[in-house]
Formats: structure tokens, sequence, C-alpha cells
């Protein structure tokens, strides 16, 4: 075969396996060439040009090295593409160099430049990019100062950009039952459905013919209904994903995202309302907004995110990803395998005999636990450092969390038009002004009171704040009393 910087490594494996010791003893950051399960999807789309970046290897040098080996193994000598023009301007663009380029040609388009102009200079600069260089383009526009509001604004412009060279690569492909495999398949099944929701708006015609529309309202709320679910995928992302990304340092994208699901959800919401007050004119452009908005949301993780994350997280990550996900649930679909990762699970265990010395008495924490997940209420805890540290899992949890929001700043825990007020009621509760913050909303027909508490020590310095969630619809509803003795 012939070797070049473009190779994928997956291919050069299979054709000389022997190659494997040779990454390995080049550098131990080359061990997970031997899992199978990293090769079926990283494998699939990295370069050798990427995999010399990732041991610090001169790519030219490594190049050589690899047909050296090859000939030395089988006693033929590959042919090789080094391109020198190539390597040489891939001297010049180094991941840093890459990231400033990508980064003005945005701010380029933030002040108003062509975007077609833009499209032809990324050609010229930069032939192909990966999905994690996008995703470190705006983290670091977040990080220098850019609001994410503005980067969320522009995400769909610049993703146009770089459509031209994401098409190019492949999508990396992750087994059955493993939760980018679920993810995938739920997108798949909200294809199906705005597809079915397009061939009725196709049957109504352009312009709708009221009658035919009137015939087929039932069939459509229906089927926007069955759209809505796609909110299970979402708080997947949310809960899950992003949390783990954050503790390898991305966490603009996420915020970026999760803004865009916001949208998505207050979108849904229109089209339901607007089926019952606005004319059908109104309700059917919000409705074709909508098909568009989660459509796109499907190309930026499909050839963005999933590639990214793939790329980023470790088989531990994607086992707390497994383990978080059913808590949250499933939009349509259900894992279509058992996945399981080649690494052990950690377990920490304490004797069930040791007690836990409480102010009033002790506890096991077999004891602690199922306590806590059987009172009426939802708890969670977040410590001094506005981390979460803890959360109730009764069986019926108001609002979904899952194994991954524990460690995770309780900021980025709450989409992005709301983080403002959570900080102003940290910040009351760590300078002492305020004790309690309380609210109520109604959703899906039932009240919900929601109250934070700020924990101080005896002190009275602040170790952390305790939100408590509650359905009191039935409470509400109460009259007179019952006491003890009419119990039955």
């Amino acid at each position: 075969m012939e070797i070049s910087p473009n190779t994928k490594i997956d291919d050069l494996l299979n054709a000389y396996p022997s190659l494997i010791d040779f990454f390995i003893q080049k550098s131990p950051r080359y061990q997970h060439l031997k899992n199978p399960i990293m090769r079926k999807t990283i494998g699939k789309v990295a370069t050798l040009k990427q995999v010399a970046a990732m041991g610090d290897f001169e790519l030219e040098s490594l190049l050589s090295e690899i047909e050296q080996t090859i000939q030395k193994d089988t006693n033929q000598r590959p042919s090789a593409d080094k391109d020198p023009s190539a390597v040489g301007a891939e001297k010049l663009r180094t991941p840093e160099e890459r990231q400033k380029i990508l980064k003005n040609i945005i701010l380029d388009l933030h002040k108003g430049e062509d975007i077609e102009n833009l499209k032809t200079r990324f050609r010229e600069l930069i032939k192909d990019v990966d999905p994690s260089e996008i995703a470190g383009m705006e983290q670091k526009l977040i990080d220098e100062g850019m609001p994410e509001t503005e980067v969320k604004r522009l995400c769909d412009v610049h993703v146009a950009v770089f459509k031209e060279s994401l098409d190019k690569q492949e999508i990396p492909r992750a087994p059955a039952g493993h939760p980018i495999h679920t993810l995938s398949a739920e997108n798949r099944a909200a294809e199906e459905i705005m597809d079915n929701i397009n061939q009725l708006l196709s049957d109504v015609g352009d312009p709708p013919d009221e009658k035919k529309f009137a015939d087929s309202a039932e069939e459509l709320q229906k089927l926007i209904a069955k759209l809505a679910q796609i909110d299970l995928h979402y708080l997947k992302k949310e809960n899950q994903l992003f949390p783990l990304l954050e503790t390898h340092g991305i966490s603009g994208p996420s915020q970026v995202m999760w803004a865009i699901h916001d949208d998505i959800r207050a979108d849904i919401k229109k089209v339901k309302q607007q089926q019952i007050e606005s004319t059908l004119a109104e309700m059917l452009s919000a409705l074709k907004n909508l098909l568009t908005a989660i459509r796109e949301m499907i190309y930026k993780e499909e050839n963005i995110l999933y590639p990214m994350s793939l790329k980023t997280l470790s088989e531990s990550d994607w086992l707390k990803v497994k383990h978080g996900e059913s808590e949250i649930g499933y939009a349509w679909i259900e894992p279509a395998g058992d996945w399981r990762p080649e690494v052990a699970e950690e377990s920490e265990k304490i004797s069930a005999k040791e007690k836990i010395h409480l102010d009033t008495g002790g506890l096991v924490p077999e004891q602690i636990n199922m306590m806590l997940t059987h009172l009426p209420v939802d708890i969670t805890f977040v410590d001094e450092n506005d981390r979460v540290a803890y959360y109730s899992q009764g069986k019926e949890r108001i609002f979904p969390r899952s194994p991954g929001i524990i460690g995770r700043e309780v900021q980025k825990c709450h989409p992005p038009k709301s983080l403002h007020l959570v900080n102003q009621i940290l910040e009351k509760f760590r300078s002492g002004e305020r004790d309690v913050a309380e609210f109520w909303i109604q959703m899906k027909g039932r009240f919900i009171h929601i109250r934070y508490f700020a924990v101080r020590d005896q002190a009275g310095s602040y170790k952390g704040c305790l939100e408590v969630s509650q359905d009191v619809t039935e409470i509400r509803q109460l009259e007179g009393e019952k006491r003890l003795v009419n119990w039955q």
C-alpha cells in the first residue's frame, strides 16, 4: 500500500499488523492501538500526521522509520508519498498555528467578511480540519472573552465554512451498545419522524390546503409530540458527555451546544402553542424552522461532537456514560447491544458494619443511602467549591440527574441563560446575605416547589448549597385534618 501523511492508522495496521509493536516501542502513548474498540473508532479517521503529532514525533522521520520497519519485516519496501512540499507546509501548520488560522477566519466572519471569501481562504490555508480543532477554536474564542452567546450565533455559519472539509472525513463508528452508537441511533429515529412530518406537509401542499391540513392536524400533533422526546437525547448529552469533556478542558463548545438545545426546546413549545393559537402560515413557518434546527444539530453532533468525544474520552469515561444513560432514559429506541469496555470497573467499598457517627446516633452507609433515596423530595448537594458532590436517586426524580454531574461545577449544570441567576444565589449564600432561595413552577400538570439552602458549619462558614425539589401537587389540595388514629 502507499504510505503518506494522510494514511489512516487502521488501514496501515490492517496491512502490516507487526507495526503495532513498533508504535508501542516508540511511545507508551500508542498503547491504545491494541484496543480493538479504539481501532474501530479513532483508528478509522486518525491519519499518520495526527499520530505523529500525538507522539511528538517529526512526521517525515516517523514515515521513514515505518517504511524501514515494513521492509525489515516483509522484505518489501512500500511505496511512499511524502509529498515534500506538503510535509514542509505541515511544519508551518502546528496545532497552535492551525488554531490561530481557524480563529482568525471566524473573527473575520464575526466582522462581516463574505462567507464565500472565507471558504476560499480556508481551502487555501488548511486542506483538512479535525473536528476537535473546531471545538478547540470555539473554546479558545470563549477563553479569550468572546461571549458564548456570540459563538452560538456564529455556530451555524462557521460550521458552513468548514462543512466541505468535514464532509470528506470518515465518521468513526462505535460498536452496538456504545453510548455514541445509541445517540446515533436516536438521531436516525429523529430523522424518520421528521421525514414523516415533511411527507405530511408535502401532502398538504404549498401553499397549504386548509381542508387537507385540518384532516391531518391530529396526526401532525402526534408526530410533534413524538419528536419532543428529543429532550431525552439532549439531556444525555448535557448530563453525560458534557461533564466528562469538561474534565478534559473542553467546556466552551458544550455550553454553546446546550444553548442551542434550549432554543430547540423553546421552538417545540412554540410550535405546540401555535397549533392552537396562531395562523396556519405562522405555525408551518415555525415548524420548518424547528426541523431545520434539529437537522443542523444532528450534523454538528455526528461530524464534530461525537468524533471529538471518541478521540478525547477514555474507556473509563465511556463506562461512566454507559452507567448513567439509563437513568435519564432513551429517545424512541433502546441500546442495540450490551457493550462493555475493556477496563475494570473501579469501586470504593466501605464495610457494611462500619457506622458513620452523626450528631445524634450512627448509621452504616447502606442505611444512609436508603434513607436519602426514600425521602419524598429530590436532594442535590453542591460543596463550597461549587461542585456537585451528591444527588439522591429516588424511584422517580423530578429533574433528571446522572453520575456524570458528580464533581462538575454547578454553573455548568444549568443552561447559559440562567447562569447569572445561579451565580447570584451562590454569591449571596457565600457572603451570608441570604440563607434560602425558593421558587415554584408548574410542569406537566404538576406543581413543583424548589428550595435552595445555604449549608454552614457551627462557626457559620459556608460549606455548600442544598437543593430540595418536591412535587407538592397533592399537598396543596389538603384540607381539614387527618390524624394518626384515622389511618387505615
